[in-house]
């Protein structure tokens, strides 16, 4: 299995319970085909770098998966149709960019309570 890095920017106008129920399709999509989710990271809302379907800002959502190279369409086929999604971007890791990526998993302090 490869290991991605996925940009998701959801509406900014949505409430945070609508921003969570959403990551969560997201990552059940991703386990559901046969993935495995590192990390999700929030970022939160920011100013975009230029305007996307009349918004200024959107709300940045980092996911950190292994996945089959299969599911790679499969979301971005849901991403397509998923209104909440204003842009998304699909990165698959080298080899370097892996490494970085693991070390910052292992630094990162980990979730309470899940």
């Amino acid at each position: 299995m490869n290991v991605y890095e996925n940009i998701v920017i959801f509406d900014p106008d949505l409430p945070d319970e609508e921003i969570e129920t959403s990551t969560k399709k997201i990552k059940e999509l991703i386990t559901g085909s046969g993935g495995e989710v590192l990390k999700v990271d929030p970022w939160g809302r920011r100013k975009l770098a230029y305007e996307l379907n009349k918004r200024s800002r959107g709300f940045y959502t980092l996911f950190l998966f292994k996945a089959p190279p299969s599911l790679i369409k499969k979301l971005e086929d849901y991403y397509k149709v998923f209104p909440q999604v204003i842009k998304f971007m699909v990165i698959k890791l080298e080899k370097k960019q892996l490494q970085a990526a693991l070390r910052s998993l292992e630094e990162a302090p980990q979730p309470q309570g899940e």
